[in-house]
């Protein structure tokens, strides 16, 4: 059965109040033909779960700037002065969250883990209205995990069974988020008929759909 379906199916995947986790660093390895239908159709009260707020007019930066999402958990957002007025506006439910921390979120997320403890955030806002834990004498903060409805995958390749491979910085959450959402999405710059077992990133299991990138 083909993976394959066009950028049409796959918005009408995405309803209005989903989570969706959003692969990409300042939109390098982000989904950004699939974000940009999704801008233009209008889907409202959205939960963004990225690295980064990116810009304002491309990739996940466009749906916070369209008013698209209610809520965005990122590591940064200061590349995107729209989402910084947002959230000063409260327009825009911000959680800002430690980058290694939100990587192991999501990836508790997706192999089944109850959370992860660690040291980053300790004595600061960070650890507000968080559980501690002390191990040997050191406190923790338990962070837990992160799961969304659907992750969105700016991938390099693609084969007919869904394997992808990321090149250079463009892997970053991508292999992450694919574990962690009930429906996984990827946007590919290019298809083959067959991977190498070795070459292989993120395994076909984890990859519903596949969409091929609309170059402009």
């Amino acid at each position: 059965m083909s993976k394959r379906i066009n950028i049409y199916q796959a918005v009408d995947m995405i309803k209005d109040g989903m989570s969706i986790m959003i692969g990409g660093f300042l939109a390098v390895g982000s989904a950004n033909t699939i974000i940009e239908a999704i801008a233009d159709k209008g889907i409202k009260n959205l939960t963004l779960i990225c690295n980064d707020a990116s810009y304002p007019d491309k990739g996940v930066g466009l749906l916070i700037a369209k008013g698209c999402a209610k809520k965005c958990i990122a590591s940064y957002i200061g590349s995107n002065p729209v989402a910084g007025e947002m959230m000063n506006n409260n327009t825009l439910d911000l959680e800002i969250v430690p980058q290694g921390t939100l990587a192991e979120r999501v990836r508790c997320g997706g192999v089944g883990l109850g959370g992860v403890l660690t040291r980053t955030g300790v004595d600061t806002l960070v650890e507000e209205g968080k559980q501690k834990i002390e191990v040997d004498g050191v406190k923790y903060l338990l962070e837990k995990p992160l799961h969304a409805d659907v992750a969105l995958l700016g991938a390099s390749i693609a084969d007919k069974h869904g394997n992808l491979v990321y090149r250079g910085t463009s892997r970053n959450f991508n292999p992450l988020m694919a574990m962690a959402a009930d429906l996984v999405i990827a946007e590919v710059k290019e298809e083959v008929e067959h991977l190498k077992s070795e070459e292989v990133m993120t395994p076909y299991l984890f990859v519903d759909y596949i969409v091929k990138e609309n170059k402009k």
